[in-house]
This record gives C-alpha cells, sequence and structure tokens, in this order.
C-alpha cells in the first residue's frame, strides 16, 4: 500500500476522531451527538486499516476495532433508536 495512502487514513481517523469529541463535547443535541457517532465510526474504520497495514501497529487496529463497536451503539442510540433510552426509566419512576 502506498505511503500517502497510508498517511491519509492515519490523519483522517486522528482529525475525525477529534472532530467528532468536540461536538459530543458540546452537547448539542441527540441529532448532533448521534452524527458525531457516525464520524467516530468513518474514524475507527481508517485507523483499522491505518493500523493492520501499517507494520507495526496493530494495536491501534485492535483498539479501533473495539471503538467501532461502541461508536456503532452510540449511532444506534443517537439516530436510529426512537426514544431517548432514559425517557423509559422516568416513566416507570414512582
Amino acid at each position: 500500500m502506498s505511503e500517502a495512502i497510508l498517511t491519509g487514513l492515519q490523519y483522517y481517523g486522528a482529525g475525525a476522531a477529534t472532530l467528532a469529541a468536540l461536538v459530543v463535547s458540546l452537547n448539542l443535541g441527540r441529532r448532533w451527538t448521534g452524527w458525531a457517532f457516525v464520524v467516530f465510526v468513518t474514524s475507527s474504520i481508517a485507523l483499522i486499516l491505518w493500523g493492520f497495514l501499517q507494520p507495526d501497529s496493530e494495536g491501534i487496529g485492535w483498539q479501533n476495532i473495539a471503538l467501532l463497536i461502541i461508536n456503532a451503539i452510540g449511532v444506534y442510540r443517537y439516530l436510529i433508536l426512537k426514544e431517548k433510552p432514559d425517557a423509559k426509566e422516568q416513566r416507570e419512576s414512582p
């Protein structure tokens, strides 16, 4: 694989994760947070590819496999699930 592609994957992954973390930290609401998790997913995919294609970087690849699963849960919770998870608990409280 070309060095330019590997470098692009590495820097895209780092930059996208940073941007997504900023959006989540701003607490702009469910939709914004959900889309930040989508960006996290793309970041994880880029870093998985980079980690397994770049020599001696498998640790980053494995870490991002775990983060991909976590981020997919975030996409589901914030963009796909129709009701806030804590709303059901509030209705059941006395």
